[in-house]
C-alpha cells in the first residue's frame, strides 16, 4: 500500500482540477461558437479509466459534468475491452446519459504506454444539430427526431484515424455546418492539452501514486457528503410539481414527484407517481432528472468544494423507465433544463423541513431556451441565434434573491450575451434589456427580478423557438412569500404585440422583417411575508424602479410620501388594516386528487359557498399552505360533495404538507383562468407514473 502525504495528495488533486481549467481556456480561444466563447455553454472534465469522475474546475457548468459520468458509462459499455490509444468517442443521446440533443460529448482516452489511466471529456453545446427548427429545440417537438440528429456512442477516431465519414453525416445534417466543425477541432484540441498535461503529472508523479492521490480524493470526498447526510434527521420528505405541457388544443401538465428518504448516511430518491412520458417537450433521461438532485444536494451541503466521484456514493435512485424523469424512445428530450430545475426544486423544497435555515424561493424555474434563425441578408447565409434570457432567485433567511442571475447549476455560463456581440455576428437588434418591475416574489425578503430583453430581427426570413417554462405554475414562495411573476413571451408586429398561443412553448413562428421578439423572465419566489419586510427596502426599490408605487401599497403595505419616503404612521395603520391574502380551510382526506388526460395534475376539491366566499372559479390555479414551508399547488373543482370551508387532500398532499385529515390549512389563489387560456385537461386520474 503507497503511503500518502497530505502535501502530495493535494498537489496531485490541484494539478488534475488545473488540467480541466487549461482545457476550458483552450475551448474559449479555439472554438468558432458564440455560444462557446462568450456564453461558455461548455464543460470539461476527467475520469478514470473505469468511468469514475476524478476532477472538474470550479467554473464547469453542473448541468453538464453531474450527468456526465452516465455518458461515460454508456461509451465504456459499448466499447468494453476495445479502447485504444488514439480513441476518440463522440456522442449526444438523450437517453443514455446525454442532456438534449444539442450537448454534443467528446471522450478521449489517456494512456500511460499500454495502461489506460485517464478519460478526458468535453461536453459542448453546439448551436444546431439539424431538426425541425434553427437551433434544434422546439417547444412543440412530439419526438426526437425533430431535435436533431441523435449521435449513439460512436468510435470518431480509431487509433489515430479520422472517421472522416462520419464526420461528414453529421456535419451535412446540420445548420451553419462549418461553425459545427470548428467546434469539433476546438474540443479535439482541449482533449489533446488534457493528455498533455496528464503524460506530464504521470511521468513527475509516477502512475501508482496518481492513481492512489485520485482514490484518496474521491474517498474524502465521500466521507464528507456521508456526514453532511448523517446530520439530517432520518425520514422521508415529499414534493410535487409540474412541468407545462400542451396538446390537441388542452393545456394539460405533467406531475413530477420526489420522495427523498434519509437513512443514517445515505439517501434515496424515489421519483415514483410522476407521470408517464409523453409527446412533448418535457422529458429527460434519469441522468438529468438525478443530477438535478445531486446539484441541490451538493449546493445545501458543500457548496466550496470540487465535485467528484465520490457525492454519488451515498446516492441512489429510483424513477421506472418511460416516465417523464427516465425516458425512453421516442419522446423529445429537449427540455433537460426544465425537468432538471424541476428536481432542484424538488430536492429543495423536500429538505425544507430538514433544513429549514437553508430554504430559499423558487428560482425562475426554466432555462428559457431562446432561437432565431434564418437567412442573414447581409452575407446570404444561414444563421442560429440562441440566448437563455435569466429571471430571479428565490429569497432566503438572510437577503433577497438575485435579479438577472444565473441559477445554481450553471456556474460560469454567461446567460445574458453582451448587445455588441448580439449585434455583430447576428442580424438582430437589441431594443432593450432591462430589469422586470415588479416580477419578484414578495415577501420579508423579496425574490430576485426577472428581465426584459427585447429582440428586433433585422433579416427578412427569420423564425422563432422557444423552450421553456413557468409560464402558467409560477415560481413559489415560502413561509408566506408569494410567487415571483411567471415567464411571458410575446412577437410585436407592426405595433400589434401578440402572445404565445401555447405560453413558455414555440416552434418555428416566423419573423418579418423588424419584428420583435419580448421575452419577460420569471422572478424568484419570496421568503415570509410582505409585510413583514423594512419599510425603507421597499422604499428604496419603488425608488430604483423595481417596484411600483402601486405594489408597495397593496402587497408590502407600504405608504410613501410625494417624495418618496416612508410615512411610517400611514404604513403602520394600513398593514393592520389590510386582510391576509389566503383563506383558512379544514383538510378533508380522499383517495386521489389528481386528474389529467396525458398529464396528470392536482385539483382542490372545494363547495361552491366557500368558493363564492373565496372568490374562485373552476380551473383558478391556487397554492395551500400546510405546516412546512413549501406550498403544495392545485387546480381549483367546484363540487356540491365537500362541506363548507374545506378542501381536499390525498395521501401524497398530506404527507408533504405534513398534516393529516381534519387540520387546517391556508388557500390562496396563484392564478385566475381566463377566456384566452387553453381548456385544462380534467379527465380522471391517468398518465400515472409507474
Amino acid at each position: 500500500m503507497i503511503e500518502l502525504d497530505p502535501i502530495t495528495v493535494e498537489v496531485i488533486t490541484e494539478r488534475l482540477i488545473a488540467i480541466v481549467r487549461e482545457m476550458r481556456a483552450t475551448m474559449i480561444r479555439t472554438a468558432y461558437s458564440v455560444t462557446i466563447f462568450e456564453m461558455k455553454d461548455f464543460s470539461c472534465a476527467l475520469f478514470d479509466a473505469t468511468g469514475r469522475l476524478v476532477a472538474q474546475s470550479r467554473e464547469d457548468l453542473p448541468v453538464h459534468v453531474v450527468p456526465m459520468p452516465w455518458t461515460v458509462e454508456a461509451i465504456l459499455e459499448e466499447y468494453a475491452g476495445d479502447v485504444n490509444p488514439g480513441d476518440v468517442f463522440l456522442m449526444n443521446d438523450a437517453y443514455r446519459g446525454g442532456t438534449h440533443l444539442n450537448d454534443v460529448t467528446m471522450l478521449y482516452p489517456i494512456f500511460d504506454g499500454d495502461d489506460l489511466v485517464f478519460l478526458a471529456a468535453n461536453r459542448s453545446h453546439w448551436d444546431d444539430v439539424g431538426g425541425m427548427v434553427p437551433g434544434s429545440m422546439s417547444g412543440l417537438a412530439t419526438e426526437i427526431l425533430q431535435e436533431g440528429m441523435r449521435i449513439p456512442p460512436i468510435r470518431i477516431y480509431e487509433k489515430g484515424r479520422e472517421n472522416t465519414a462520419v464526420l461528414d453525416l453529421l456535419f451535412t445534417n446540420m445548420r451553419v455546418p462549418e461553425n459545427r466543425k470548428g467546434d469539433f477541432r476546438g474540443m479535439l484540441a482541449t482533449c489533446r492539452v488534457a493528455e498533455s498535461r496528464a503524460l506530464e503529472i504521470l511521468d513527475r508523479h509516477g502512475l501508482d501514486n496518481v492513481i492512489a492521490c485520485v482514490e484518496r480524493n474521491i474517498e474524502r470526498t465521500e466521507s464528507r457528503t456521508r456526514e453532511h447526510i448523517r446530520a439530517l434527521p432520518d425520514g422521508t420528505y415529499h414534493a410535487e410539481d409540474y412541468l407545462e405541457f400542451y396538446h390537441d388544443g388542452v393545456f394539460d401538465p405533467v406531475l413530477l414527484r420526489l420522495a427523498l428518504s434519509v437513512e443514517d448516511d445515505t439517501i434515496h430518491i424515489d421519483f415514483t407517481g410522476s407521470s408517464e412520458q409523453v409527446a412533448g417537450v418535457v422529458n429527460a433521461s434519469l441522468a438529468v432528472s438525478a443530477a438535478g438532485a445531486v446539484i441541490a444536494l451538493k449546493a445545501f451541503f458543500d457548496p466550496e468544494d470540487p465535485i467528484n466521484q465520490g457525492i454519488f456514493a451515498p446516492l441512489t435512485f429510483t424513477a421506472a423507465p418511460g416516465t417523464v424523469v427516465n425516458a425512453i424512445p421516442p419522446v423529445p428530450c429537449g427540455a433537460h433544463a426544465e425537468i432538471r430545475r424541476r428536481t432542484i426544486t424538488l430536492t429543495a423544497a423536500a429538505l425544507a423541513t430538514a433544513m429549514p435555515e437553508r430554504m430559499a424561493g423558487d428560482m425562475q424555474g426554466t432555462s428559457n431556451h431562446t432561437l432565431i434563425g434564418g437567412i442573414d441578408d447581409r452575407s446570404g447565409r444561414n444563421y442560429v441565434f440562441y440566448e437563455v434570457p435569466v429571471g430571479g432567485s428565490g429569497g432566503f433567511m438572510e437577503h433577497d434573491g438575485s435579479s438577472v442571475f444565473g441559477t445554481v447549476d450553471w456556474a460560469d455560463n454567461q446567460p445574458i450575451l453582451p448587445a455588441e456581440a448580439i449585434e455583430v455576428h447576428f442580424p438582430l437588434e437589441v431594443v432593450r434589456e432591462e430589469i422586470r418591475t415588479d416580477s419578484c416574489g414578495h415577501g420579508r425578503r423579496r425574490g430576485g427580478f426577472g428581465l426584459q430583453l427585447e429582440l428586433k430581427a433585422l433579416s427578412r426570413q427569420a423564425t422563432f423557438s422557444l423552450v421553456s417554462d413557468r409560464a402558467i405554475v409560477p415560481p413559489f414562495g415560502v413561509l408566506g412569500g408569494t410567487s415571483g411573476a411567471p415567464n411571458a413571451y410575446s412577437i410585436r408586429s407592426n405595433g400589434e404585440i401578440t402572445p404565445l398561443a401555447t405560453p413558455g412553448k414555440a416552434s418555428g413562428v416566423p419573423l418579418a422583417q423588424n419584428d420583435v421578439v419580448i421575452a419577460c423572465t420569471a422572478g424568484g419566489g419570496g421568503y415570509g411575508p410582505p409585510r413583514e419586510r423594512e419599510p425603507e427596502l421597499v422604499a428604496a426599490d419603488v425608488t430604483d424602479g423595481f417596484l411600483s408605487p402601486d405594489t408597495a401599497h397593496d402587497l408590502y403595505g407600504v405608504v410613501l410620501a410625494d417624495s418618496g419616503d416612508v410615512d411610517a404612521a400611514a404604513t403602520e395603520a394600513l398593514r393592520a388594516a389590510l386582510q391576509p391574502d389566503w383563506y383558512d380551510v379544514t383538510v378533508v382526506g380522499e383517495d386521489e386528487s389528481c386528474v389529467g388526460d396525458l398529464g396528470r395534475h392536482r385539483v382542490f376539491r372545494i363547495n361552491p359557498q366557500s368558493a363564492s366566499d373565496m372568490d374562485l372559479n373552476d380551473d383558478d390555479l391556487v397554492e395551500a399552505l400546510g405546516a412546512v414551508p413549501v406550498p403544495l399547488r392545485g387546480w381549483v373543482r367546484i363540487t356540491d360533495d365537500m362541506p363548507p370551508n374545506a378542501v381536499s387532500l390525498d395521501a401524497w398532499g398530506q404527507h408533504q404538507l405534513r398534516l393529516a385529515a381534519g387540520d387546517g390549512i391556508q388557500l390562496r389563489l396563484l392564478r385566475k383562468r381566463t377566456d384566452a387560456d387553453l381548456p385544462l385537461a380534467n379527465r380522471s386520474s391517468k398518465g400515472v407514473g409507474r
